[in-house]
């Protein structure tokens, strides 16, 4: 069976510069590519990469991302600090799994997700 590496999933925006500025200031991605339309662009933090568009319908249904980390304390202090719009703190959740949950300016829910170890 093939294997899988990587995920990277496309967030609509509705504004992609001030969803450029929100994911490099406040969440610690960096811009790794944009198309010269301004419509398209990759942010990326150590492996992960979301990909962002730019959304022209008026209002659309946000979309959701799980992002691992294995040290879920330590990301949540720093987005704190930065300003990162939370919207749920750390919580432990019935499926085994804690996470805290951070809105962008266009409502897109990423779920920052430290799974617990057999107990």
């Amino acid at each position: 069976m093939a294997k899988l590496t990587r995920v990277a999933p496309e967030l609509p925006t509705a504004n992609l510069q001030a969803a450029l500025a929100y994911y490099e200031q406040k969440l610690g991605f960096r811009v790794a590519m944009q198309m010269p339309d301004g419509r398209y662009a990759i942010v990326e933090r150590d492996d992960v990469a979301i990909h962002l568009f730019q959304d022209d319908v008026e209002k659309h249904p946000p979309t959701g991302a799980h992002i691992f980390t294995p040290d879920i304390e330590s990301l949540y202090t720093e987005l704190l600090k930065s300003g990162a719009r939370i919207s749920q703190a750390i919580a432990r959740k019935p499926w085994g799994n804690r996470d805290f949950r951070v809105l962008d300016d266009s409502g897109n829910e990423l779920k920052f997700t430290e799974p617990l170890e057999d107990e």
